[in-house]
Parts: C-alpha cells; sequence; structure tokens
C-alpha cells in the first residue's frame, strides 16, 4: 500500500494511506490532507490514482509543489520521491504497488463546517526556494535551422540514364525538389459533457484536466449544486488511449446509457452519464 508521510523539520506529522481516490493537499480544511501554512495556498495540490501510478498535480498554487526539489506542475511519483509543499515535506512511499484498495482510505466528515475565509497566501522568500525558482525553468533549446531543399540541376552534357541525344530534337529540363515531411502535429480531441438535467454551475464543462472531479467539493470542476449532492461523485481521466470514469466512492453510483458501472469504465462519443440526480452526454468539442 502506498502512504504519504507529511513532515516538517524532519519530524513526521501525520501518515495517510493512499487510495484510488484523490487527496486534496492545502491550508483550508476542508482538503483531506490540510497543511496549516501561510505558504501553503488554500487548494494547493492533488494527488490521485491513473492507471498504474500515482499522479501529484499542481493547482496553480502561488509557491509551487517541487518533486526531489524540481517545480512540476504535473508529476508521477515513485517509491522514495520527497515533494516539497511550502515548508513541509510530503514522503511517498510505495513499497507494495500491487495492494491497491478499491475504495478511499480517507474521506471528508459529511457534517463539515463550512470553509472558513482563507487569508492571502504568503510567498516563500528563502534562499533555498529562490534558488529551486530559478532552476524550475531551464533556458529553451535553439530551435535547429531546416535545411533547404537540395534541387537537381540537369547536366550540360547527355543525363544520366538517357540515351544520346538526337540532333533537332530537345529535352525539357526538370528540377526535383526534396520532399518535405509535415510537421502538423494531429489534433487533439477535447472531451465535453453537456448537462442536460440536475443543478450544476455550468451548462457545459471542457474536459482539458488529466483529471476531473464531479462534485460538490470546492476542488470540483464539475461542481453539482443541492443540499445532499456528495462532495466527490466520481472522476474523470483523461489519457492517450481516451476518456475514463469512476465513482469516487463504493456508495456513489455512476450509470453509463442506464447501466451501474463498477470500477473504471470507458468513455464513447454519446454516452449518458448519470450520477448524483444529474444527467450528462460525453462528446468531443468540435
Amino acid at each position: 500500500m502506498a502512504k504519504l508521510f507529511l513532515k516538517f523539520e524532519q519530524a513526521v506529522l501525520k501518515e495517510i494511506a493512499l487510495s484510488q481516490g484523490v487527496i486534496t493537499i492545502g491550508r483550508l480544511p476542508d482538503n483531506v490532507l490540510p497543511i496549516d501554512n501561510l505558504a501553503v495556498s488554500g487548494h494547493h495540490a492533488k494527488i490521485y490514482w491513473d492507471a498504474d501510478h500515482y499522479v501529484i498535480e499542481d493547482n496553480n498554487s502561488l509557491n509551487g509543489t517541487y518533486v526531489n526539489n524540481v517545480r512540476v506542475s504535473s508529476q508521477e511519483l515513485k517509491d522514495g520521491d520527497s515533494i516539497l509543499i511550502g515548508k513541509h515535506t510530503l514522503a511517498f512511499k510505495d513499497e507494495w504497488h500491487q495492494d491497491r484498495p478499491t475504495h478511499p482510505s480517507v474521506a471528508a466528515e459529511p457534517n463539515a463546517p463550512p470553509v472558513p475565509k482563507l487569508e492571502q497566501t504568503m510567498m516563500l522568500d528563502t534562499k533555498k526556494m529562490k534558488e529551486m525558482l530559478a532552476g524550475s525553468h531551464p533556458p529553451a533549446a535553439p530551435t535547429p535551422a531546416v535545411a533547404p531543399a537540395e534541387r537537381a540541376h540537369s547536366d550540360m552534357g547527355t543525363p544520366a540514364g538517357q540515351g544520346p541525344q538526337i540532333p533537332g530534337t530537345t529535352h525539357s529540363k526538370t528540377q526535383r525538389f526534396a520532399e518535405v515531411p509535415s510537421t502538423t502535429p494531429p489534433i487533439e480531441k477535447i472531451g465535453l459533457l453537456t448537462v442536460i438535467g440536475g443543478k450544476t454551475d455550468q451548462p457545459s464543462y471542457l474536459l482539458t484536466s488529466k483529471m476531473s472531479v464531479i462534485g460538490k467539493s470546492e476542488m470540483a470542476s464539475i461542481k453539482l449544486k443541492g443540499w445532499f449532492a456528495p462532495k466527490m461523485a466520481a472522476l474523470i481521466s483523461k489519457r492517450d488511449t481516451g476518456y475514463f470514469i469512476a465513482a469516487s466512492e463504493k456508495k456513489t453510483k455512476v450509470k453509463i446509457n442506464g447501466e451501474e458501472i463498477a470500477g473504471q469504465k470507458p468513455l464513447a462519443d454519446g454516452d449518458m452519464i448519470e450520477i448524483a440526480g444529474v444527467k450528462m452526454t460525453f462528446g468531443f468539442q468540435q
């Protein structure tokens, strides 16, 4: 089982067993892992399960998220990685990679108090942080110049591979150009959720993030409304092979085209998603 160890100046403050749910990290108390320090943003980062590994993703925090002293926006975690958030360190241990729980081991309280007003996050001004910030943006490599296409010019004499020129006739001059391969990248399909029933904060959502949370939580990118809406109802992960959806908790029911799913389910164009009283269709941005 993978674990996180929250440390401050080498003293272990907390130990958390990871699962296939989302671990939110930040200064606000509605996070799964709250860190009460002014150098930590309200919703600083999150750790989630993606196919066969854990990923940490920064939430555009002020002071950034570092893995092994390198600033990252999204990074796969490996056993022994050291994560720096503000002045606190998270040690990631994954000694039993195949032993994965199938439901979150840490859950928010059902009657959690309202989120208090957050004081402004303070920018770190230590020598160590400045050095890491300076080293987190390496200069871009120069773009190599593209050599012009070579032209094959005709000889003054008889062209190779042709017979002798017959008096009174002429040969047309032919120029050959080297073929330049196309450098246009393939167009990426971006997923789109369109709400057709239920209460949400928007009528549609573009799924541009690698992990989109459906729920009532402040961390959710698809926010559900309503007194009984779950804080974290489901997760949609974006991979190279497509989009996948899974319930974030065992008690939450997710239906695709009228059938309840178990575990992760790939999404296809035109699928109907039902969750927590909300109906949405999945498709791709035109």
